[in-house]
């Protein structure tokens, strides 16, 4: 059995439960590889990544390379003596560093591979309206997300479930896995198996302004899970349309009304407590939602200090 020297790479707040494990199960981490500062909000302040903050806090061995080819990265990464990497929501790696570590690199992937491969497994699922996902462990190669697969483990996806919560559940289930992984390479006792292409495989497509603007005209179930699938981050978004008001407005948690109706679809009717969007078999209730330069916050709250007439419209 061989004693394991890490490199953990990593970003997002999903990568640091993953880390917190590895650490609180003793592993030895000699390394930790993350974004580079950057400025974000309002005030353009720099921003330190979750992995970076936890890194900090632990004092671990802390890299950030805005280049991961650079000669000067790649002999400080040598010289921390790893001899296997852990990859949880980074970037993609040049052969030159996936190759270094004797015992390999591999990347935990939040989805049952290979389907969702991509920036946004998580999310997709839920949009897609799975009722299943997981998370796969698999030695990295040089594509994105194909490489050999370790182990995988599947959880349920309820219907009104949204990316945030399978996120907190996933990140516990990877945790798992990672650890499952580490020990079996840890014993020499790693077997994988291969990632079978066929036509059917769903992809986990990067999110943007497009692909997150809700579309009135679907049917009511994949208006519903559009929203939770991105809430709440980056979170759904549309406009509200009355008389000459128009608002940019996100909506983070709904409901489905399957009713039989004649309204127009995109057609806002609000009492003083509920916003409902016709739909073409029903309505989506409003239950969560912000506009501009608001904070969020629930319907009833909204319909406190706004009205709407009879003509206002959601596009």
């Amino acid at each position: 059995m061989e004693k394991l020297r890490i490199v953990f790479m990593g970003t997002p707040e999903f990568a640091v439960g993953i880390l917190d494990t590895i650490i609180k199960n003793n592993y030895e981490v000699v390394g930790v590889i993350t974004a580079a500062d950057k400025p974000a909000g309002r005030g353009q302040k720099i921003k330190y990544s979750a992995v970076k903050e936890y890194a900090l806090e632990h004092n671990l061995k802390l890299l950030q390379p805005t280049n991961l080819k650079d000669e000067v990265f790649l002999t400080e990464l040598k010289s921390l003596d790893a001899n296997l990497q852990v990859i949880v929501a980074f970037r993609m790696l040049p052969e030159v560093v996936w190759r270094m570590p004797k015992l390999g690199t591999f990347n935990l992937h939040a989805s049952l591979l290979p389907n969702y491969r991509g920036a946004a497994p998580i999310n997709w699922a839920i949009i897609n309206g799975e009722t299943k996902t997981g998370v796969t462990t698999f030695f990295i190669d040089d594509k994105i997300d194909t490489g050999a697969m370790i182990l995988n483990a599947a959880i349920g996806i309820s219907p009104n479930e949204s990316a945030g919560e399978l996120h907190d559940r996933l990140m516990l289930l990877g945790s798992e896995a990672v650890v499952e992984t580490l020990a079996l390479i840890e014993k020499g006792n790693v077997q994988t198996s291969v990632q079978q292409d066929n036509p059917e495989i769903k992809t986990a497509y990067k999110l943007n302004r497009e692909n997150c603007k809700i579309d009135w005209t679907k049917p009511a179930t994949e208006i519903h899970n559009l929203i939770r699938g991105l809430s709440p981050y980056p979170s759904a978004w549309c406009f509200f349309k009355d008389n000459e008001h128009e608002w940019n407005v996100k909506i983070y948690e709904a409901k489905i009304i399957f009713e039989n109706h004649s309204y127009t679809i995109g057609s806002i009717f609000t009492t003083k407590k509920e916003i409902k969007i016709a739909v073409k078999d029903g309505f989506i209730e409003i239950l969560s939602i912000q506009f501009p330069g608001k904070k969020k916050m629930q319907a009833n709250e909204l319909l406190n200090g706004i009205t709407f007439s009879e003509r206002a419209q959601a596009e």
